[in-house]
């Protein structure tokens, strides 16, 4: 019988979510279209630090690629205040 979970504990039901070296992913809730990635990108590509934004509709996740570690806080206000709901690090 096969698994979802590792032998570490942690779960996954589809293909591994990893981020790019130097890159942090997100889940994030209510994006189904075009315009939801680019409200996303806009909200976060704004922020001090961020390189570049990746947005996933299907998966459900965005990509941060900022200088050094990202302000989750900071990040997760963006996709609030841009109508969606940031629900934590993939992973």
């Amino acid at each position: 019988m096969s698994s979802c979970c590792s032998t570490d504990g942690s779960c996954s039901t589809g293909a591994a979510t990893t981020a790019p070296e130097g890159s942090t992913v997100y889940t994030v809730s209510g994006m189904t279209c075009g315009h939801c990635r680019s409200a996303i990108t806009e909200a976060v590509g704004v922020l001090a630090g961020v390189r570049s934004v990746d947005v996933d509709l299907e998966a459900g996740t965005v990509t941060v690629a900022a200088d050094g570690e990202p302000d989750d806080a900071l990040i997760a206000k963006a996709v609030d205040d841009a109508g969606y709901e940031l629900t934590g690090r993939a992973g």
